[in-house]
């Protein structure tokens, strides 16, 4: 199922589909107060960007001085090709402490590895920690959002996930009661599992160590109480020194969910005595992307999730309908470059409209390497094909004025003599309609009737 097609089953509970356009932009309207109150907003998003293009033009050097950093400290480093090594190395350590249950916090790197299902079919048992993870792993559901993993579900239906799963009062819908009973649900899993895994926001190349930001603590009690922690990090996390968290601490949150910082900004740089720390050096498509001059930018990308909260498209079509870890603007950016025959639809899902580069924190351009992703994916043949045929008609009207002119004539003399009917079989964005019949006589005539 492609994206318009997903969108479309999306769009016919239009009650949740209302609701869940409201909220994300009720969560952009906060990153908005939280950015404005700062007067250096600008100036915070100028420098990580920059320290970001610096990153990316000397990523081998910065990741090798990491690496020598962290095993200083005592932490074994890792290294995957792409999501098949990553999950076989998570799978090795495992069985070389005879683990087959796990406690994980949130990762969006595992997603896009899809971690949980290779554990599964191995015989080990994953728990997420994260709230609204967990929430959409017992509904048998991926996140829908980088940030906000169930951001569409409604508390009603989380009370009767939660009274099948964990034994709530049936008809119980109350948030802070529902809270509670995941609280004591996973209090358990922290205490009596062994192996905590975590992803990684940030990493420090001078010094080693590791940052996971998050608003619950699920990342700290699982690590603190476990044997064995395992940090799952894609290669771009890299920032050169610790003085530069400070500029992406203060914008992650603010643009992600209007606070000024996360509840728990966690830095991890040595195991404590007795313990095992390893972390996962993920390529995974990034050193590809890395060679795409256009694309390249999109590496700078710290999942705050800003561009889905402010996308039009994406708040009205959900998560899900992006069929990838990532979704919306920036996922469809990422996803081409995994696969672009599997993610040929996704640059597509866009109005241009420049939303989602005016609030990235790191200032992508995203807005426009979509523009380029439906030039190349259209050249070498990936795009849908009713929309490539459509594409070259365009070319081949707008490229002849004579036949421009033509159609133009051919347009009016079919308005004017039937009903405007919007028929698009092969886009499920619209549905067959008839609109009132257009005026007879031209916009001028019009005007000198009714100007005043």
């Amino acid at each position: 199922m492609n994206h318009s097609q997903a969108a479309d089953k999306f769009n016919k509970d239009f009650d949740r589909t209302s609701w869940h356009d409201e909220t994300l932009w009720w969560v952009r309207q906060k990153r908005d107060r939280a950015a404005f109150a700062i007067p250096e907003w600008e100036e915070l998003r100028n420098t990580a960007s920059q320290i970001k293009h610096n990153v990316l033009s000397n990523l081998d050097t910065y990741l090798m001085e990491f690496e020598k950093n962290a095993k200083a400290n005592g932490v074994t480093v890792h290294w995957a090709a792409d999501a098949h090594e990553h999950n076989q190395i998570v799978l090795s350590i495992l069985r070389e402490q005879g683990i087959q249950q796990i406690v994980k916090s949130k990762s969006m790197l595992t997603e896009e590895c899809h971690l949980n299902p290779f554990l599964a079919e191995n015989g080990v048992e994953v728990i997420d920690t994260d709230l609204g993870e967990r929430i959409v792993q017992l509904a048998d559901e991926p996140p829908s959002h980088i940030v906000m993993p169930c951001i569409h579900w409604k508390k009603e239906e989380i009370g009767v996930l939660f009274h099948k799963h964990l034994g709530t009062p049936e008809g119980c819908a109350d948030p802070s009661t529902l809270t509670l009973a995941a609280r004591e649900h996973l209090r358990e899993k922290f205490l009596t599992r062994r192996v905590a895994l975590t992803g990684v926001n940030f990493a420090v190349a001078e010094t080693g160590e590791f940052v996971v930001c998050t608003n619950e603590g699920n990342a700290d009690m699982g690590t603190h109480l476990a044997d064995v922690h395992i940090a799952c990090m894609g290669i771009e996390k890299i920032v050169p020194k610790r003085k530069h968290l400070g500029v992406f601490l203060r914008l992650l949150a603010r643009s992600a969910t209007g606070q000024p910082i996360t509840t728990y900004s966690s830095h991890f740089a040595k195991p404590r005595e007795g313990q095992q720390m390893h972390i996962i050096l993920v390529d995974n498509g990034r050193s590809r992307q890395l060679g795409r001059e256009e694309f390249r930018n999109s590496l700078k990308c710290i999942r705050c999730g800003a561009c889905m909260n402010t996308c039009p498209v994406y708040r009205r079509s959900g998560g899900h309908s992006y069929h990838n870890a990532v979704a919306g603007p920036i996922g469809s950016i990422l996803a081409p470059n995994l696969d672009m025959t599997k993610n040929a639809d996704l640059p597509f899902a866009s109005t241009l409209c420049g939303s989602c580069s005016n609030v990235c924190p790191v200032k992508i351009n995203i807005h426009e390497q979509l523009y380029s992703w439906r030039q190349v994916l259209t050249k070498s043949g990936h795009s849908p094909t009713a929309k490539t045929i459509g594409m070259k008609a365009m070319a081949a009207v707008l490229s002849s004025p004579s036949v421009y002119r033509f159609s133009g004539k051919i347009g009016r003399l079919t308005l004017s003599n039937t009903p405007f009917v919007v028929n698009n079989s092969l886009n499920p964005w619209y549905k067959q309609r008839e609109m009132p019949e257009p005026p007879k006589e031209s916009f001028g005539e019009w005007y000198k009737k009714n100007r005043k």
